[in-house]
């Protein structure tokens, strides 16, 4: 069993890895969100990640605009 310097350096090395790996966890998972969001709103700019979803939201929000012609096919 480690005691004094060697402990306290231990807990520090520990501590450094696991910062590392948290931090570089939520980098990615931020990215891979922000990758997802492909289909962007022409009236308010909010970004959606599949058509269908795409068009409830367009439905809903803006219903006196004119749909969008990508919007016209997909099923909702």
């Amino acid at each position: 069993m480690a005691r004094g310097q060697q402990k306290i350096q231990s807990q520090q090395k520990n501590a450094k890895k696991a910062a590392e790996k948290k931090k570089g966890q939520g980098a990615d998972q931020k990215t891979a969100a922000k990758a997802a969001l492909v289909h962007t709103c022409p009236v308010c700019r909010t970004q959606m990640p599949d058509p269908k979803t795409f068009k409830q939201h367009f439905e809903s929000k803006h219903p006196k605009c004119p749909m969008p012609p990508e919007l016209a096919d997909v099923q909702a």
